[in-house]
Formats: C-alpha cells, sequence, structure tokens
C-alpha cells in the first residue's frame, strides 16, 4: 500500500507513462487511517469522468454523497471512514454528455457474486503463507530440462456437491490434490479465475481482473488452494485473458463514458468473432493496467505461471476481419506493434518480478520467436501451445486406420519445427466442445476400437518432444462434450474400459516422471532422433528419446490396427530391449498380446550399428528399454558395459523404492523376513468420490 505524497505522486507518474508493474498497490480500494480514523481510501482512473462517486452500503448508496476528488488529471480519490470488510461498492461516474452510469472498481480484489455485479472491499493482507520450501525449491529448477504434465480443469465442473452446487477452492483442493498426486500431474491449469458475470463464458469474459471469482470463495480461500497445492508440490498455471474484455455494463466498456480501456478507432474496437472489446496496447495506462494485473497473481497469490489466452487475435490486426474491415499499421502491415511491445514488455515484468514463473502463449498461428526474450527481437515466452501439433494429431487420429496411410505426414511433420519453439503439447478443454466430441469419442471404430486408439495416441503424446496437458476427464475416457453445467462423469469409473484407461494414464504419467529422458532435451535434437519415420504404408514409427546422460527409451508407435511380427528397427547399441510399457497390456484393456525381449543383432539398419525384431501389437504404443546382455558386451563405440535392471512395466520409482525396502534383510529370522501382512494403501490418495461415484450409474 503507498501511503506517502511523494510515492503516489512516482507511482502515478509510472501509471500514466505505462511503466507500472504495481498499480495495484495504489489503484483500487486500500485500508488506510486518517486524522487517527480507520478507513478506506478509493483510486480510479477516468479521464473523460466529469464527477466520479464511490456508493455503497457505507452510505447507503446515496447518489448525492460528496464526489471523489481529482488528484491528478486522470486519477480519482476519497478517503471514507467507517468501511468495513465485504461492504460492496461501485463507482457512480458522471460520463461527458451529463448522464451517469454505475461500475465496478476495476482493480477491486473481491466481488459479489453473480448476478450481482458490485465491487466488495477486501483487504488481501493477513494470509499465512506455508509454500515458502516449494518457492526456493522453484527458484533453482530449470523448468525447460523439468517434467511438466498439467492438468487442465475448470473449477466449476470438475466435482460439485451432491446438490449441484460449486465445491468451495478449500474443498476443491481437499480432493483435486490426492488425485493429481495419484495420477502424475505437476501442475494444474485453472481455467481463467478473474470474475466474470456468464458461467458459459468458462471465464473468458472478464470484468474483474484483480478479482479472483467469489462463485468458490473469498481471495483468502483461493491463497489458501495454491498453498495447499504448492505444499503437495503442485504448481498453479491460470488462464489470463488479456485479448479481449465483455461489454457489460458494470465492467470496462466505455467505463467513462468515453474510449479508456478500448481504442476509439472502430476499425480496432470490436472483436468480431467474440462481441467483444479490445483493449487498446498503445494508452500507456492500459498496458499498466494490464501488465500490473499478470504481475499481481504472480505476487499475491504466488501463482506458478500464467497462460496468456488467444494471442493470435492480439498480433493481427486483420484477425477475423475481411479486407476493408482493418487499419493497417504504420508501417501498411497487419502486426499490431502496440501489441507485440506490450507482450514483451508484460512477460519481461512477470519474469523479471518471478525469473521462474512459467509465461505460455496460446498461439496459433506461425509468428516467429513466441518463446525468444523480448531483446533478441522475441515476445518474451518461455512457452507457447502447440495447437499445430495438436490439430494435425487430432485429425489423423480421428481418422480411419485404413486411411491413415495417405495422412503419415501429420504424425511427422511437427518434427521439422518441434524445436523452433519451447512447445507444451496441448489436448485442451477447446477440443471437446462446440459438436468436436470428447477425445474417445473422436476416434474410429467400435467401443473397445475407440479406447485402443486412444491409449496409442497418449503414448505418442507423452514422448513426443514438448510439455504435457490434458483436460480433465481425458484421463479416463469421458465420453460426453464437457459440460460446464455438472461435474465429469465419473460414474464412468463402474466401468471397465474406464477405469482402465485411468490406470494407463496414471502409469503413463508416473513414466514420464521418472524418466529423463522424457524432459531433458525437450527443446533441441539432443533429445531425440528419428528411428524409422517413413513408413507410411504401415502407418509405424519409431524413435528415441535421450537423456544428458545418454539412457534412452525407444518408442515405437503402430497405428493400424493390425498386429505385426518380425518387424524391424534400428538400435544403437548391443544389448537386450525390454518391453516395459505397453499401451495394448491387458491391464488397460488391450489384447495383452505377448511381447518378449529382443536381443540386438549387429546388422546395421536405419543409420545405427544394431537391429532388432519386435512384435508390434496391433494399434499400440511400446516403449523400450535397453539391457546390456551381460559383461563383455560392447556397446556402438566398443566400450564394455555391466547389466543394468530394467523396472517392471508400470512400475514406478515410488514402486520400486516400496518393493526394495518390503524385501527381508540377508542373514534375518525367518519369523523377520516374513513382513506383517499391512493394509494396502494403494489408491488412497485417490478421492473418495473417484474411487466410488456418488452418482447412479447411466445407461450406455
Amino acid at each position: 500500500m503507498i501511503k506517502k505524497a511523494d510515492q503516489l505522486s512516482e507511482a502515478i507518474a509510472r501509471f500514466s507513462a505505462g511503466n507500472s508493474v504495481d498499480a495495484y498497490q495504489f489503484l483500487g480500494c486500500h485500508r488506510q487511517t486518517v486524522d487517527g480514523q480507520e478507513g478506506y481510501v478509493f483510486r480510479v482512473w477516468a479521464p473523460h469522468a466529469k464527477s466520479v462517486r464511490v456508493l455503497g452500503r457505507f452510505n447507503d448508496w446515496d447518489k448525492a454523497a460528496p464526489a471523489m476528488e481529482r488528484i491528478a488529471p486522470a486519477i480519482w480519490e476519497r478517503f471514507i471512514p467507517g468501511v468495513q470488510t465485504y461492504d460492496e461498492y461501485k463507482y457512480y461516474i458522471e460520463k461527458p454528455d451529463g448522464t451517469f452510469v454505475f461500475k465496478a472498481d476495476p482493480y477491486a480484489t473481491h466481488s459479489a457474486t453473480r448476478p450481482d455485479n458490485a465491487s466488495k472491499v477486501f483487504d488481501l493482507d493477513g494470509f499465512a503463507w506455508s509454500d515458502g520450501a516449494y518457492r526456493r525449491a522453484r527458484s533453482r529448477k530449470d523448468v525447460l530440462r523439468s517434467p511438466v504434465n498439467i492438468y487442465e480443469m475448470h473449477l466449476g465442473s470438475w466435482r460439485r456437491h451432491e446438490d449441484g452446487n460449486f465445491l468451495s477452492y478449500v474443498d476443491c483442493a481437499n480432493q483435486l490434490i490426492p488425485y493429481l498426486k495419484d495420477m502424475g500431474y505437476t501442475h494444474v491449469e485453472l481455467l481463467p479465475v478473474s470474475e466474470y458475470p456468464y458461467d458459459p463464458s468458462w471465464g473468458y469474459q472478464v470484468t474483474g481482473y484483480y478479482a479472483p471469482t467469489s462463485r468458490y470463495g473469498t481471495p483468502h480461500d483461493f491463497m489458501k488452494f495454491v498453498d495447499m497445492c504448492h505444499e503437495a508440490g503442485i504448481g498453479v498455471i491460470i488462464d489470463w485473458v488479456g485479448a479481449h474484455f465483455p461489454r457489460d455494463e458494470c465492467g470496462l466498456f466505455e467505463f467513462d463514458g468515453g474510449y479508456c480501456y478500448e481504442p476509439a478507432d472502430p476499425l480496432r474496437r470490436e472483436h468480431p468473432d467474440w462481441g467483444t472489446r479490445i483493449f487498446d496496447y498503445g494508452r500507456y495506462e492500459v498496458r499498466s493496467f494490464l501488465i500490473s494485473n499478470v504481475v499481481y497473481w504472480l505476487d499475491k497469490f504466488h501463482i506458478d505461471g500464467i497462460r496468456v489466452d488467444a494471442v493470435a487475435s492480439m498480433l493481427y490486426l486483420d484477425y477475423g476481419r475481411r479486407g476493408g474491415e482493418w487499419r493497417p499499421n504504420k508501417d501498411g502491415g497487419n502486426i499490431n506493434l502496440e501489441a507485440v511491445q506490450f507482450l514483451r514488455d508484460m512477460n519481461a515484468a512477470a519474469l523479471t518480478f518471478d525469473p521462474a514463473a512459467i509465461m505460455v502463449a496460446e498461439e496459433s498461428t506461425a509468428f516467429p520467436m513466441v518463446t525468444r526474450p523480448g531483446y533478441d527481437g522475441g515476445l518474451g515466452f518461455n512457452f507457447k501451445w502447440n495447437m499445430g501439433w495438436m490439430h494435425d494429431m487430432v485429425d489423423y487420429m480421428s481418422t480411419d486406420p485404413l486411411f491413415r496411410k495417405g495422412k503419415h505426414n501429420n504424425l511427422t511433420f511437427s518434427l521439422t519445427y518441434a524445436f523452433s519453439e519451447n512447445f507444451v503439447l496441448p489436448l485442451s478443454h477447446d477440443e471437446v466442445v462446440h459438436g468436436k466430441c470428447s477425445l474417445v469419442n473422436k476416434m474410429p471404430g467400435d467401443y473397445a476400437d475407440k479406447f485402443q486408439n486412444l491409449r496409442a495416441f497418449y503414448g505418442y503424446m507423452m514422448t513426443h518432444p514438448g510439455k504435457k496437458l490434458l483436460f480433465m476427464g481425458g484421463e479416463f475416457g469421458q465420453f460426453i462434450e464437457w459440460d460446464e453445467k455438472k461435474e465429469l462423469d465419473w460414474l464412468l469409473l463402474d466401468y471397465d474400459k474406464h477405469r482402465e484407461m485411468q490406470s494407463y494414464v496414471r502409469d503413463l504419467n508416473h513414466y514420464y516422471l521418472d524418466h529423463p529422458a522424457l524432459w531433458h532435451n525437450d527443446v533441441d535434437w539432443q533429445g531425440f532422433q528419428w528411428i524409422s519415420c517413413d513408413d507410411w504404408q504401415q502407418s509405424v514409427i519409431s524413435f528415441r528419446r535421450i537423456d544428458d546422460k545418454g539412457k534412452e527409451v525407444i518408442v515405437v508407435c503402430n497405428f493400424c490396427p493390425v498386429e505385426r511380427t518380425g518387424y524391424k528397427i534400428g538400435v544403437p547399441k548391443a544389448g537386450v530391449y525390454i518391453p516395459v510399457l505397453s499401451s495394448d497390456d491387458v491391464k488397460y484393456g488391450g489384447a495383452g498380446t505377448p511381447l518378449s525381449p529382443a536381443k540386438a543383432r549387429k546388422e546395421e539398419m536405419h543409420g545405427l550399428n544394431y537391429s532388432v525384431e519386435l512384435t508390434l501389437p496391433a494399434m499400440s504404443t511400446v516403449f523400450y528399454e535397453r539391457r546390456a546382455a551381460g559383461r563383455g558386451a560392447k556397446d556402438e563405440d566398443g566400450a564394455e558395459e555391466a547389466p543394468k535392471a530394467v523396472k517392471a512395466p508400470g512400475e514406478t520409482k515410488t514402486a520400486r523404492k516400496s518393493k526394495a525396502e518390503a524385501q527381508p534383510a540377508a542373514g534375518a529370522p525367518k519369523a523377520a523376513r516374513k513382513p506383517r501382512a499391512k493394509k494396502s494403501d494403494a489408491g488412497e490418495e485417490t478421492p473418495k468420490a473417484a474411487r466410488k461415484p456418488r452418482a447412479k450409474k447411466a445407461d450406455t
């Protein structure tokens, strides 16, 4: 909170120059003591207003209340004693034409719950954080070389109470965190949590950028959600909507009767596809508002990452427009130069405040250097959603396998640009709404075929270079499209195929976490090498993922529903190649095609010194790990290697540790060697409702 006059003048100057990263420290509503009186000071930016009043419960919404004082050319201020936490208030603004409008506070930290849209007085101070150890550890980690496995979710429809009401932030955390840990996710990404009036917008029509939505509790409750996630080692990413805002009268729309947050130019003001207003990225006060908001979430709520929605719509002046409906930039081009500079400055501010922050662009075009620093000509993000990979793969996997050979390029094209940016591979909410079908229902074939296809797809996704993101429900094969009005169909876990799919995704996730080969080198060719990418006639690909120490995982994908025996691929070293995870395993609902260790032969193939013959289960992805053949065996450089242990399929490091601890000590008495029977704790971290859904079994 900025109190001294000289500090306030400096803060206003930075805000007006577009350089503020902490405008939330002085604009909005802040506790203050004046002449011994406790109260709150209110400040608002309203450059076109003739007068502004703060009306609320504390003055009975009296329109004749004293007006705010103009303390700068566009900043209004008033101290009001006796204001209490949770008091509702709005600004009553006299527009240039003499009419009046009620507006919510753009910098309010709390809001009334829809359908009400008033701001609420709330002091963010006083929350006791307990995530210091987590944040210190995160600051020492290189996220580019770490596992990132994101569970994307909508807070209002992951689970609900039996009466259909929302879970609170804290209730959700209590159920969600054990589930994420059990399933092997490193981060949760929340659809927008900033206040919004319309449920079916999912949070993408924001009216309160600084207020966590009150649907699920108070700002302190949301802090508790984040704190609980951090205590469990789970990072929190939020969706952030900086591309547009809705036309709701209570919000930023023509805030003081003039064009404040949107451009005055009619050819740049409206978003034609969404019926919303576009931010004026060239206006200094708007830049300060948005940049400060990003820093605010990192600062006040300890958020680990920001995923910026709809970046392409920010970058292109002709986005969604036909000829004659847009105005070129000063150079005659279609790039919004002000938005480019804004994104560079926003990312620089965020990563200066928190160098470990994850800044992700949802950018769907080939705009260059999205994840390169701004000082190097880039936009300054450290990750970008790989929308091209997603579209290609969804199209490929949705195609009848008989015709996939004609789309083989969809499988392999992403590797021509995989290291041009730092990518996240998203299978997001956008792919399971608006008539697009759920992921499992996109797959061709009968009921069992759909699951078989999706398991093979997930196996490829988890081993393809790039961080991972899966929208809630995809992990157990939700069959219907996502519906924000109700919770996921957890009752499906009463059925074998869905339970087996969840088990597969769990093992796949933990395998990913346990194997640095799948994430050490996600951003360059050191971590990936094709073995064979051109067997389009049989729809088979194979490749190597390699960690910094040279340990690797061999991946073979057969995207055809035909078992192939005696299938030969090249391998780099002598030894025995052990199948360690197969999407065709019977425990995951597969056929359980027998797979045997394959001994490498000294026969060059695919540019490698050795080769193996494999059985490829129909419609499958299989992972192999190498074990040296024994003493005296030589690798491709002629060096002798000692035998190496390879874990059992689906076995995680945690499971191996538990197994080792259960082994009797050498020479121990017989009674001591036989461990006392204990109740299994398998699945204890899974929420109760996930193990035995509440709802009645549906017809399928």
